[in-house]
């Protein structure tokens, strides 16, 4: 199951800096604190460049102030160039609340943070992450302005897998002009690891499309639901069955780091595009997909539909806009491919590129001045 941002639900864990060399440089961070309801809360905004900082609250018992600090640090940056790689007018901010939500959570805590959360003046837009839900979002709106990510009942999109799933189609449909010159899965064998809210969506793309696909999932109701719908579906036992198989298209939908060194070593696919975020398992991975003819279509850039969805709640949502801005995740995946060819870098590199260029061309017109 996965969040509006791409984020893994099983795999919760707090993300390890992908670029530990240069320190990561915040606009801001905040730590929010109301004892009696038992908040704690800490907001990190990487950059406004772009526009306010859009980014989920992930509601987790860390172990420790510390470890939290490290997981917000990262996930807000990686919001930065996500929502710059999506074309949105939106910098990259990301919340933490330490705690179990299924104990801690209450109505006075949910609000508690929209009270710091609408302190901030509009800097930053909150959504639901681990642990939060569109419900929440509707507690923290009652004393915020800035929330989206909200239930249909109060004018919000409502599942966000709807069209993160169709993203990351569209990211495949790209891979597979790369590869074979037509952006059809017809034909094609597809392995999806992970059926939950994205990856039995994206199942449905995929045999629309004439695909055979081939799942697993640790979730045997997750299965059943595939294979209740789609009977032609064929089910192996885990994710290692899956990609020692004869696939030619490997989606990773569940947990983050699928991609190790044994995971690389025994894949048979020449196209890896799916929906989990943070699908590599160490920055070497990419290079050995490279040497081995693997075209790897960064996560972030294939997984922006849902941060696409709730962004067009700002507006007042709508879902043909919205649909239609998700499609073009399949034009940028085909600039980053284009792109990792003529500068001889790998995908994950040429997505890096794209979108700190957008956020330097677009977030320097912040100093026109435009008077008062």
């Amino acid at each position: 199951m996965t969040d509006v941002f791409g984020l893994s639900h099983k795999d919760p864990s707090p993300v390890k800096d992908a670029n530990p060399v240069h320190p990561v440089r915040h606009e801001q961070v905040a730590f929010c604190c109301d004892e009696r309801s038992g908040l704690y809360a800490i907001i990190a905004i990487y950059s406004t460049a772009l526009g306010p900082g859009l980014g989920g609250t992930r509601f987790y018992p860390y172990e420790s102030e510390q470890a939290a600090l490290a997981d917000v640090l990262n996930l807000s940056r990686a919001m930065a160039y996500k929502n710059a790689l999506a074309g949105l007018d939106h910098g990259g901010a990301k919340a933490v609340i330490i705690g179990d939500p299924a104990t801690a959570k209450s109505e006075a805590l949910l609000r508690a943070y929209g009270r710091f959360v609408q302190s901030l003046g509009g800097r930053y837009y909150t959504a639901c992450d681990v642990g939060t839900y569109s419900e929440d979002m509707d507690v923290v709106a009652r004393e915020c302005s800035y929330v989206t990510g909200r239930t249909e009942a109060h004018g919000g999109a409502g599942d966000s897998s709807i069209l993160t799933a169709f993203g990351v189609f569209q990211g495949m449909r790209a891979a597979a002009q790369h590869v074979y010159g037509t952006p059809s899965l017809k034909g094609r064998r597809v392995g999806v690891e992970g059926v939950g809210k994205v990856g039995h969506r994206l199942v449905d793309h995929l045999i629309e499309d004439g695909a055979e696909v081939v799942i697993c999932d640790v979730n045997e109701q997750a299965v059943d639901r595939v294979r209740r719908r789609h009977p032609a579906a064929q089910v192996v036992a885990d994710a290692a069955a899956l990609t020692a198989a004869d696939i030619d298209v490997y989606a990773p939908c569940a947990l983050g780091g699928a991609l190790d060194d044994a995971t690389v070593a025994r894949l048979t696919a020449k196209i890896v595009c799916g929906g989990a975020n943070n699908q590599l398992a160490h920055p070497g991975v990419e290079k050995q997909l490279t040497e081995r003819g693997i075209l790897y279509a960064p996560d972030y850039a294939v997984n922006s539909g849902g941060v696409i969805q709730v962004a067009d709640e700002i507006e007042g949502f709508n879902m043909a806009r919205a649909r239609a801005r998700a499609a073009r995740i399949f034009d940028t995946t085909m600039k980053i491919f284009d792109m990792a060819e003529e500068e001889g870098v790998p995908p994950g590199a040429a997505a890096d590129r794209l979108a700190e260029r957008r956020m330097s061309e677009v977030g320097r017109l912040r100093g026109i001045w435009l008077g008062r």
